[in-house]
């Protein structure tokens, strides 16, 4: 599953809330969420900034 997707579905937040916050559209959001693209980095840590985790989360890979 996508950290992104991830972390938006623990915390109750919405993909819209999200791209509003991020100055980004509803559809570039959603195709981070989707993978269908990947963010820069420094949308991503700014991604981490507005859900309040640690960048990390989204750049490790996941071992599970």
């Amino acid at each position: 599953m996508n950290r992104i997707k991830e972390v938006l579905e623990d915390k109750g937040i919405k993909q819209k809330w999200l791209a509003e916050k991020l100055g980004k559209s509803y559809n570039m959001v959603n195709s981070y969420v989707q993978n269908r693209r990947q963010p820069s980095l420094e949308v991503l840590y700014k991604i981490a900034q507005i859900l309040d985790v640690e960048p990390e989360v989204f750049l490790k890979k996941n071992l599970k």
